[in-house]
């Protein structure tokens, strides 16, 4: 894929969605932090609903640790893992408090040496916390970014340094949501909705799927509902 048939790909997203954002809820760096930890195998609507009550009480790494282990258990246990997913969060809220002053690191290798968080939701805190032009591959982008031919790779880390090279720079910042919201609401993964998608005559993927019905769907930006 070429730099105008990318630059024109994400000139249609952010026309549909000029400001995209993740959908958790989150008001700080750190609720944002325990937000994308807790979502892990999870819905970004069960976070949601755990944490708008979570957040009320424990808005701080140290309120967190007041809360403790148990504490954050039964606010969490409607979340899938949610026993290893509170200690995770209770070690880190620990390195907060003792190495960072309460605060969340804004580098990769800090926020990557907290208990239960990887690259992928460290790049989640970089970007869209911090306004870092990276890309958290999560299996919406994995999908979508091989499909299209934006970026294809046998690996996360594959894609991830694929799209970081070829997406224009203007793109960058965002691109990381727009494929996320793209993935989850048209390029789904078992039966893309290629018959309303605003990317379709772009996309590399040969198998479009057709509209329910036989109707032929339009192809234009307007179409789409991420």
């Amino acid at each position: 894929m070429n730099r105008e048939r990318r630059t024109e790909i994400f000139q249609r997203l952010q026309a549909l969605n000029p400001h995209p954002t993740t959908e958790l809820e989150y008001a700080t760096p750190f609720e944002l932090l325990v937000a994308v930890t807790l979502s892990a195998q999870a819905t970004d609507r069960s976070v949601n609903l755990a944490t708008r009550r979570l957040f009320e009480v424990a808005p701080t790494p140290a309120a967190m640790l007041a809360l403790g282990e148990e504490g954050l258990c039964g606010h969490i246990r409607t979340i899938g893992l949610f026993r290893s997913k509170a200690r995770h969060v209770i070690a880190a809220c620990r390195i907060l408090v003792d190495e960072h002053g309460g605060e969340v690191p804004r580098t990769r290798e800090a926020l990557e040496r907290l208990p239960g968080v990887g690259r992928k939701t460290a790049n989640v805190v970089l970007n869209t916390a911090f306004g870092e032009p990276t890309v958290a591959v999560d299996t919406h982008i994995f999908r979508v970014a091989n499909r299209t031919g934006l970026a294809k790779g046998v690996t996360p880390l594959a894609v991830e340094k694929g799209l970081l090279k070829h997406v224009p720079s203007p793109f960058l910042r965002d691109c990381h949501h727009w494929l996320i919201l793209h993935g989850r609401y048209v390029c789904k993964a078992r039966k893309p909705e290629c018959w309303r998608c605003p990317i379709a005559d772009l996309c590399e993927y040969r198998p479009k799927t057709p509209a329910p019905g036989g109707k032929r769907g339009a192809r234009g930006p307007g179409d789409s509902s991420t």
